[in-house]
């Protein structure tokens, strides 16, 4: 069993994660980058005495099925023990249109039905607060149970007998029972009707959003999870859409690469609105487009930083937790990132790239003007003069600085981008203006990127490393698909990277040694470079392995080990996401010709 064989049930407001038998072990308030009720995740797990958890414990558990009701985000465990008797969780994070608007409480809805017998369960809920540090006060009433804590206190209303409850004692599932998990607000309906009602909405919500997404002809299941997924990564109310929903899950075993990725990183968003637009997701690719555009009127100067805190927030200062040991013990345990003070000039291409979508695409209701374009400019500015500087790279190294040519290509991106959105809007000589600088950038980039003696381009101006960013040079528009270049360096990186079936970032020593485990939108990069050279059975090929190694539920984390397949790292993870959905439209048969 991997160790993230998890599902994510949420709402783009809260989210919650339940492993193979119900229990949910990682839940976030009141935000998603705030204090996690439920941790057991990074904390043990489900133990005697520990804390941080929420669980339905059946005795003689046997094994257990786990699905999600079909397009949605609505997931349901079938428990059975080894006398055959079976109990259903049904799991529901509510969200629905209610008086013209999006209701997306904190709330979770768990629905208990005996399918098989008289199971009898164990209900341990067990909230923390303070990174694991404090446990909550309990008080209740008839129906309800109050937890206690700061900064929220959590009311469960429930028709199973509150002493069960409290005393954690074991007691037959006879009919269907209800538990609601949410604000410390009285409910206005009967708690079976309440969950009944929320849950039959909620998957309404989903199958409709699915209705409308363009997916490829093949592989619509996978497409279809990694946007639901995608979606429930977004922070509605800001628009932000952040890296991953847990910290510190660790990039590779035993090592100290623990991030806290609930944070929205600026690169992400020509990766996001890119693959949102081509599913037709206008919506939250509108939002983030939102969040961006707040982002830019923050910079008085131009200057951004890589990443930003989903309200906006410009200062992510990293601090270890010493109340959780860590996932499998594997610590630390840290919030906070301390990449918001890197600099990192791929930022202005991964800006303006994603902005642009906003003066072209005539389905959004904000379309992008001679206002937003002058804002834009200052961005531009900005690439321009530090294109050839040294910088962290997209692979945010803590100690190396380089003048990385993934941030150099992108900033000549940003001025292509430029001059694009200029010509769209009939500004002649502003479309002169950002070409030159593009032309002058882009000679520039070749002649000091590219490495004869090993017919590549390589990591670094004047170096003779690859790494996987490379492969993105004909996505970002910097290389033709027939240009020789292209074709030997991604050879190249192939060569250097390619771990059986799985890309490395790169294979050189960085801040702590060097990496073992692939990047797993690294090994979409390679596919999608490798249908625009036209090798499709080969890329094929390699997108159904990597396929094959998602979760039970179809779900990715950051990193695998190309070894044994094990996922490791945040989850889930969105860069991955994109990648999978990416690739899968690029290579899949069209409609038009399956038939």
């Amino acid at each position: 069993m991997n160790g993230l064989d998890l599902a994510v049930v949420g709402n783009c407001n809260f989210s919650a994660l339940i492993d193979r038998a119900a229990t949910v072990v990682w839940a976030c308030l009141p935000r998603v980058d705030g204090d996690p009720v439920f941790c057991s995740l990074l904390n043990g797990g489900a133990t005697a005495d520990g804390f941080g958890f929420f669980e339905m414990a059946l005795d003689g558990y046997a094994h257990s099925d786990q699905a999600y009701v079909p397009n949605t985000a609505v997931l349901r465990t079938t428990m059975r023990d080894t006398a055959g008797n079976a109990v259903q969780v049904t799991d529901c994070v509510p969200r629905f249109r209610q008086f013209g608007r999006f209701y997306r409480p904190s709330m979770l809805v768990r629905h208990i039905v005996p399918i098989a017998g008289t199971p009898r369960i164990r209900v341990r809920l067990r909230p923390a607060s303070d990174y694991g540090a404090r446990r909550p006060t309990i008080s209740y009433g008839s129906n309800h149970i109050r937890y206690i804590m700061e900064p929220v206190t959590l009311r469960l209303s429930t028709d199973v007998p509150l002493t069960y409850v409290v005393d954690e004692s074991a007691f037959r599932v006879e009919r269907p029972l209800t538990m609601i998990l949410g604000p410390d607000e009285t409910l206005t309906r009967g708690i079976a009707d309440t969950a009944r009602d929320f849950i039959e909405r909620s998957i309404t919500y989903w199958r409709e959003w699915v209705r409308y997404l363009s997916i490829p002809f093949e592989w619509q299941e996978a497409v279809i999870r990694a946007a639901i997924t995608l979606k429930l990564c977004n922070f509605e109310e800001t628009g932000a859409i952040v890296a991953a929903l847990t910290t510190s899950v660790p990039e590779i075993a035993g090592s100290i690469r623990n991030w806290d990725y609930r944070y929205c990183w600026l690169r992400d968003a020509y990766f996001v609105v890119r693959a949102l637009n081509r599913l037709g997701a206008t919506l939250t690719m509108e939002n983030y487009l939102g969040y961006l555009g707040n982002v830019i009127a923050s910079s008085n100067d131009g200057r951004l930083q890589p990443v930003y805190g989903v309200g906006l927030e410009s200062t992510l200062t990293e601090r270890e937790q010493p109340g959780l040991i860590g996932y499998r013990g594997m610590g630390p345990v840290r919030t906070g990132n301390q990449a918001y003070a890197h600099v990192q000039h791929d930022v202005y291409g991964s800006v303006v790239m994603a902005t642009a979508q906003s003066f072209f695409d005539q389905r959004l209701e904000r379309i992008g003007d001679v206002s937003a374009f002058h804002q834009l400019e200052r961005i531009g500015e900005h690439a321009v003069a530090v294109y050839d500087r040294p910088d962290a790279g997209l692979w945010e190294y803590r100690t190396i600085a380089r003048v990385h040519t993934f941030s150099a290509a992108m900033c000549w991106a940003a001025c292509d981008r430029l001059a694009r959105i200029a010509e769209r809007l009939a500004i002649p000589g502003r479309a002169a203006y950002w070409r030159a600088h593009a032309d002058s950038l882009h000679g520039n980039i070749a002649r000091n990127a590219w490495n004869a003696s090993i017919n590549s381009f390589v990591s670094y101006f004047g170096g003779a490393d690859v790494d996987a960013s490379l492969l993105l040079l004909h996505e970002l528009g910097f290389l033709a698909a027939d240009d020789p270049r292209f074709a030997a360096t991604v050879d190249s990186v192939a060569a250097r990277l390619k771990r059986g079936n799985f890309l490395m970032r790169y294979a050189e020593r960085d801040d702590f040694g060097v990496p073992k485990n692939a990047f797993l939108v690294c090994t979409f990069w390679y596919v999608e470079a490798l249908a625009a050279l036209g090798r499709r059975n080969e890329a094929r090929e390699l997108f159904e392995n990597t396929l094959a190694h998602r979760n039970h539920l179809g779900l990715m984390s950051e990193d695998i080990d190309p070894a044994s397949g094990e996922l490791w790292g945040n989850f889930p993870q969105t860069y991955s996401l994109v990648g999978l959905i990416s690739a899968a439209l690029r290579i899949s048969k069209s409609w038009e010709d399956a038939f």
